[in-house]
């Protein structure tokens, strides 16, 4: 079976996810804007023969199996629920939705519809995270108890720019803290813990968090994010036996290396390659799609729930406040299957 993409959204996340899986020969036949003059721009630059000037056509189209929404983050919960009425499976870029209320909803309107629905996070299916989950099953650094890792970018400071305004979920949480954080329970599970100290803009916005998660067994994640520096963003993993340290920028497709208790190097690796990251979610997704399992994998919905309900406790404490917060909540963050 080929999966036939629609894309929900035409800003430059949509360029680059549309033009690297293009290339890696996954198939996209329409693109739906609120804009018929920017889909039909989209469409011929990447050579879709669908443009649709509404996602409500978009999500209608025939020939559209699955959809990747790539609006601003206080978008995806409702584009995600449309797609998913009109029988669609979804690929929600991240981070997923505004909060774990909103994710709740749209992992279970998928499983109602018994459509596949995952968060968009490319790191968890690059080489280095592949090899990270098996260096760690196979015990090669022993048992893990530190996770190290930051992401700061220098992004535009303009109060309108979209990462700058609370409406549309600006901040570094989402677009920059979703990365380390989901890392962080990707390697040592859901935390039991949550800490945070931050500093906010004049809009409301966090420019800089660190948090630290405690883990089952008293393991911790150390995580700092920042819209307004820039760093080399780097990553460690530090076990009983050894570590992984992962080179900048350690979530995109880089070199890493693992180390034993005293540093040495034991083994290098080069996970630079022709193949962008995008086309490993996506050849992900559609696995999911085609083979009828709609859960697991190496991001499974109810993880992401859970980390979305791990950044609501982090913005809470340092007072971020979106206008979703207003809606019901859940009480902790649910168990991991």
């Amino acid at each position: 079976m080929t999966v036939r993409w629609g894309v929900i959204g035409t800003g430059g996340v949509a360029h680059s996810f549309v033009a690297d899986c293009t290339a890696a020969g996954i198939t996209f036949v329409a693109v739906g804007s609120r804009s018929q003059e920017r889909s039909d721009a989209f469409a011929a630059e990447h050579g879709i023969p669908h443009a649709h000037g509404s996602y409500e056509a978009l999500v209608a189209d025939d020939e559209v199996d699955a959809v990747y929404v790539a609006t601003p983050h206080s978008r995806h919960a409702e584009d995600a629920l449309l797609a998913i009425g009109a029988g669609k499976h979804v690929l929600v870029e991240k981070a997923f939705t505004i909060t774990a209320a909103e994710a709740r909803r749209v992992v279970d309107a998928a499983r109602r519809a018994d459509v596949a629905v995952m968060e968009a996070m490319w790191t968890r299916f690059l080489p280095q995270s592949r090899m990270i989950r098996q260096v760690l099953a196979e015990g090669r650094i022993g048992r893990p108890r530190v996770v190290e890792a930051t992401h700061h970018q220098a992004l535009p400071s303009d109060p309108a720019h979209r990462l700058n305004d609370p409406a549309l979920g600006g901040g570094a949480m989402l677009d920059l803290g979703v990365y380390p954080i989901s890392f962080a329970v990707d390697v040592l599970g859901v935390p039991t813990a949550v800490s945070a100290s931050g500093t906010l803009s004049e809009q409301g916005v966090d420019t800089q968090m660190g948090v630290v998660l405690t883990h089952e067994g008293g393991a911790q994640s150390v995580l700092h994010f920042a819209l307004d520096v820039r760093s080399p963003n780097t990553a460690s993993v530090i076990g009983e036996d050894g570590r992984i340290d992962v080179d900048a920028t350690w979530y995109t497709p880089t070199t890493w290396r693992i180390r034993d208790r005293d540093g040495a190097v034991v083994e290098e690796f080069d996970g630079r390659e022709e193949l962008a990251g995008y086309a490993h979610e996506a050849r992900a997704f559609e696995e999911m799609v085609t083979s009828g399992t709609h859960e697991g994998g190496p991001m499974d919905p109810e993880e992401t729930v859970a980390v979305m309900a791990v950044m609501d406790e982090a913005r809470r404490q340092v007072g971020v406040r979106y206008a979703a917060d207003a809606e019901p909540g859940l009480e902790a963050p649910p168990a991991v299957p």
